[in-house]
């Protein structure tokens, strides 16, 4: 690198609009040192046959820094940039990949969650609380809503979201963004099941399945003849469904892929073009059936450690685990990205992290 004056206060600069950013959030911004031998001891090999999709020279980077919750990411290839949202903080964020640079993108968001690009490179959001809406936002910069009841009563916290090639919108619509004031506003749900939702070319909006509690990422296979969802609560650990999808839009055929058995928290996922599913991953938070003495104190500890925990799962298309990525924070949700659609980027807890990999996004 030609480390002239002008790059390193350009460089500095960007250090502190980075710090600024943090400071004026209200959030913590965490230092990050990448690994420096190759490969990453970051990417743990769980099978051989994920060997092929690990890029020997590659190491995980934080590109990011300074947010209360990362969510939501979606890449958008025409202006080489990604969208993610900071929940608690009420915005959605951008990461130029050209300049390096996070900024704002959209104040008072509605506690967006999930964010994904249709067909037509527009940006369709889970608006998670207050307004618990679906939007669209035009070439133009207006919104449009495409959905905020379902049968005449509100919905309850769209989470996540996605596209089918056909133009449908499908979202999940549990109830974390109205159970209290971290995530957006407590309020009374008025659904009385937590549904996935379908929203067709046409606009109209069909409940597609309505006995998940708690339903939470979801994401097609590569033929989009399978359908996966995140199921946060109602069985002993959280659990990847799978679905027949139908011509018509249904669903049929449900099957458990992935269980969570290791207090794993399951949570958002994207799907590669060879079928596999990365997951983001954590602890569940799950407390031990006793208190320990921790100094002269009775303190219910962990069932397992989060340091052990957070970061990506990567499973094949019959569920069995194929790789672990290890992050120093909880990885919520993440989406491929990049010019060749080959960059994992990795919505974590305070900060955006990113690896290349030799796998690429079915979408």
């Amino acid at each position: 690198m030609n480390f002239t004056r002008r790059n390193l206060m350009a460089g500095a600069g960007a250090m502190a609009a980075s710090t600024l950013l943090a400071r004026a959030a209200g959030a913590q911004s965490f230092p990050f040192t990448p690994n420096q031998r190759y490969p990453d001891p970051a990417v743990q090999i769980l099978d051989p046959g994920f060997a092929k999709y690990r890029l020997y020279s590659s190491t995980v980077e934080q590109v990011a820094s300074g947010f209360r919750w990362a969510e939501g990411p979606a890449y958008f290839p025409e202006g080489g940039y990604l969208l993610f949202s900071d929940i608690p903080n009420n915005r959605i964020m951008k990461f130029d990949e050209k300049t390096g640079q996070t900024s704002v993108f959209r104040a008072n968001a509605n506690y967006a969650n999930g964010n994904a690009r249709d067909r037509q490179g527009r940006l369709v959001t889970c608006e998670h609380s207050v307004t618990r809406r679906i939007t669209r936002t035009e070439k133009d910069g207006k919104i449009t809503v495409l959905a905020d009841k379902f049968e005449g009563k509100r919905l309850n916290a769209p989470n996540d979201i996605v596209v089918k090639s056909d133009d449908s919108i499908w979202f999940t619509d549990p109830l974390f963004g109205i159970n209290g004031e971290w995530e957006g506003k407590k309020e009374k749900a008025e659904q009385a099941t937590t549904n996935v939702y379908r929203i067709a070319k046409d606009g109209k909006i069909s409940a597609v399945l309505t006995d998940l509690v708690n339903p939470n990422g979801l994401a097609f296979s590569p033929d989009e003849k399978k359908l996966y969802i995140v199921e946060w609560k109602g069985t002993p650990n959280r659990s990847i469904w799978s679905y027949n999808v139908g011509d018509d839009g249904s669903l049929s055929g449900k099957t458990k892929l992935i269980d969570a058995v290791d207090q794993g928290s399951l949570d958002g996922f994207r799907v590669d073009r060879d079928g596999n599913l990365w997951c983001g991953w954590g602890s569940n938070g799950a407390l031990q059936a006793e208190p320990t003495d921790v100094g002269g104190r009775k303190v219910f500890q962990l069932k397992a450690r989060p340091e052990d925990l957070d970061g990506v799962m990567v499973f094949n298309a019959d569920g069995k685990p194929l790789a672990f990525i290890k992050l120093p924070e909880r990885c919520a949700n993440l989406c491929f990205g990049g010019p060749k659609n080959n960059r994992l980027y990795m919505a974590s807890s305070h900060s955006i992290y990113a690896l290349y990999v030799e796998a690429h996004g079915a979408v």
